[in-house]
């Protein structure tokens, strides 16, 4: 393959409610979709999942498009490029910034896979035809977030996520075991907690939640591990983890039992897959985690979830949780908790290109 043009669209959507956790409340989701086209006229679709500002990571959206407007795109320009893997290599002296990288090597994921004429899913080496649902209930009111959990477990996900933080952990909990005492429950602190918790980490273990989700600092695996050996509950790293190495040094640690695989945290579908094939030779099981994509990240994330060591349901719930309506067509539909996984080329999903022009802040072509 080689790049003919590479077009980045600064896209916001709005949320169909506000989406809280112990960091930020997003009310409208601003992203990157880069456009990937050969001298074949063949297209390919990524995004970029950075935030507008740096809460989640020291990536926003205008460092990302920076990178990839100044390094990664000229990087990238006149380099033929045998399989999509290869981009790692050549983007290697840029360091960090993965989730401007994973932008464009999604993109091009998927024009490879166009190019082979089978799914990104195929592509990737996923087996599974269907992807069990998850889905994250941002931070409110007990009452709100209990009503808002009624619905998902009648709509059929089988794993719900809630956010905490040490001043609403164990009344929430309290109020949905008592509600659903057999429901899989996870929570996710978003590095809420520090050691000098450990106590009140301690009490949410009569929860027996399926685990509770980055609890200490985004940039620690150490404390993680003394964490893990005091508490029962699964502790799965998240913001920790920005690269196969951090994923391996923190397995050696017993920093956790589960890890989190984000592409666009990692650095993108390639990583992604490297850190799953670890996992499953440790016995450490995996899930996709979610970053408010549109209907193009989500279907990424369907992919690669068809892995076989994502047995955890991931943060990939149905296009109509999120968005009144979704830039990709059909959308992405959850039916008794469980997601198909596309069997047609690439990411499997059209765009809707009137849709993705109406929410278009700006474009620029390379």
């Amino acid at each position: 393959m080689q790049l003919e043009s590479v077009t980045l669209r600064h896209i916001r959507m709005n949320l169909k409610s506000p989406f809280s956790n112990s960091l930020e409340t997003v009310t409208a989701r601003d992203l990157i979709i880069v456009e990937v086209r050969d001298s074949e006229g063949e297209v390919g679709f990524g995004e970029g999942v950075a935030f507008t500002s740096p809460w989640y990571t020291e990536e926003t959206l205008q460092t990302s498009w920076h990178m990839l407007r100044d390094f990664i795109i000229p990087k990238l320009k006149n380099q033929l490029i045998a399989h999509p893997s290869d981009v790692e290599g050549i983007l290697a002296g840029i360091r960090r910034n993965p989730m401007a990288k994973s932008a464009i090597e999604g993109a091009i994921w998927d024009l490879y896979a166009k190019r082979e004429g089978i799914s990104l899913s195929r592509a990737l080496g996923g087996s599974s035809q269907k992807i069990k649902a998850g889905v994250a209930v941002g931070a409110s009111d007990p009452s709100v977030m209990l009503e808002e959990i009624h619905r998902r477990v009648d709509e059929g996900y089988e794993r719900i996520k809630v956010k905490i933080k040490p001043s609403q952990d164990i009344s929430i909990l309290e109020a949905i075991r008592h509600s659903y005492p057999n429901l899989s429950l996870m929570a996710d602190a978003n590095s809420a907690y520090s050691l000098q918790d450990i106590d009140r980490l301690k009490a949410l273990d009569p929860f027996h939640l399926l685990m509770i989700e980055q609890p200490l600092a985004a940039d620690d695996i150490v404390d993680h591990a003394i964490l893990q050996k005091e508490i029962e509950t699964p502790v799965c790293l998240d913001e920790s983890i920005h690269s196969y190495d951090d994923a391996r040094r923190a397995l050696d640690l017993n920093s956790c039992k589960i890890i989190n695989i984000k592409p666009g945290r990692v650095g993108g579908l390639s990583v992604s897959k490297r850190i799953h094939d670890l996992c499953s030779e440790r016995g450490i099981p995996v899930w996709c985690g979610g970053m408010l994509e549109s209907g193009i990240g989500r279907a990424h994330n369907i992919a690669l979830s068809s892995l076989a060591n994502f047995t955890i349901p991931g943060d990939v719930s149905a296009s109509a949780r999120y968005w009144e309506k979704d830039i990709i067509e059909p959308e992405v539909e959850v039916e008794n908790g469980l997601i198909t996984v596309s069997k047609e080329n690439g990411i499997g999903y059209e765009i809707n290109w009137q849709e993705l022009e109406r929410v278009t802040v700006s474009k620029e072509v390379y």
